[in-house]
């Protein structure tokens, strides 16, 4: 049954019923509120909840989390994301498993608190050190950020990984319907590799220093092993009204909701434009943008940036691409037909 949640809220709770028993984390707006419900909720349930120090602090402690098994998250806005960067690499580069959402805000610096896609550069780069990739998750609604957030929680484990969940201040901030995952995972699983005590076994060790002679060189080898991988079978996107498109969209979260509206309003106006909404933004969804543009289509991106993801769908599609971007704030419909018009 749909039920009224908050985005914030909903997110919390997918993970508490994701098996989620222990969050780091410190205040940043508008990432807050998913400390505040977390701070009462996971004391209820037997989990651990930490406000640190600062960012450095939560994300390292949440390293500590996972080192003994246990499902473990963190979540920030762009400024503590980026204080964030060295434990998310090193997370990486020890294989374990994190969920670590963020609710992407204005930049660069400490910006504003409005809605920002700024954020994309570095949660699909990788913006710490190292060969290293996280996979990331965009939803564009209250019911996809609970149900990204507790698919997160499966794909970190099934990877050894930690998971990115990109979202924005505009869809921190909103309320909508919700039908939460009513299928609880068992909130402590067995994990051969974890540190719990030597007892019985021989003993292991979680590092990600490797000195010896070509063993850095074999791990990172490892390590991208992993990431194709995930490439070849975690790759997820929406396809909206793409039949016969001469013009395709692309764009992700907030600004893909609203330039549904607009492509809508295109269609009746029989102009052929459709929307392709990456979900997953690593892996990207490079396969079906392929197949697009071998039936001549053009293309278009709407981000709520001064232009990122159409640097990887130039790379993809191998033609020149039409940007549309606006940072710190959000479009309305009419500005994105306008511009669909303006193209076609």
């Amino acid at each position: 049954m749909s039920e009224l949640w908050k985005c914030c809220d909903a997110i919390a709770e997918a993970a508490v019923r994701a098996g989620c028993r222990f969050f780091a984390g410190y205040p940043i707006t508008p990432q807050s509120p998913i400390m505040e419900y977390l701070s009462w909720r996971m004391p209820e349930v037997g989990g651990v909840f930490i406000q640190a120090e600062s960012e450095l602090a939560a994300i390292n402690i949440v390293l500590g989390a996972a080192v003994s098994g246990v499902r473990a998250m963190t979540a920030s806005s762009s400024p503590g994301i980026s204080l964030m960067q060295e434990g998310i690499s090193y997370l990486a580069g020890c294989e374990l498993p994190a969920v670590i959402v963020n609710m992407n805000r204005g930049g660069p610096g400490l910006a504003g608190i409005q809605p920002n896609q700024g954020d994309y550069f570095q949660a699909t780069k990788g913006g710490g050190h190292g060969d290293y990739r996280t996979l990331v998750l965009a939803p564009s609604s209250t019911q996809e950020a609970a149900d990204l957030v507790y698919l997160a929680f499966d794909l970190a484990d099934k990877y050894r990984n930690p998971v990115v969940v990109l979202g924005d201040a505009f869809l921190a901030g909103i309320m909508e319907g919700v039908e939460m995952p009513q299928e609880w995972a068992p909130p402590f699983q067995e994990k051969p590799w974890a540190l719990t005590g030597c007892q019985g076994r021989d003993p292991q060790l979680i590092k990600s220093l490797y000195l010896g002679p070509g063993e850095l060189t074999e791990h990172d080898w490892k390590l991208w092993r992993k990431y194709k991988e995930m490439e070849e079978n975690e790759v997820r996107w929406e396809e909206f009204m793409l039949e016969g498109a001469e013009l395709v969209v692309v764009a992700y979260g907030t600004a893909a909701r609203i330039t549904k509206t607009a492509i809508k309003w295109a269609r009746e106006k029989g102009l052929k434009v459709g929307l392709l909404r990456p979900i997953t933004l690593y892996p990207f969804p490079e396969k079906p943008l392929k197949r697009l543009a071998e039936t001549g289509a053009r293309f278009l991106t709407v981000e709520l940036n001064t232009g990122q993801m159409v640097e990887d769908v130039e790379r993809v599609v191998r033609q020149e691409v039409a940007f549309m971007g606006r940072p710190a704030a959000v479009f309305f419909p009419e500005e994105i037909l306008e511009k669909i018009e303006e193209i076609m």
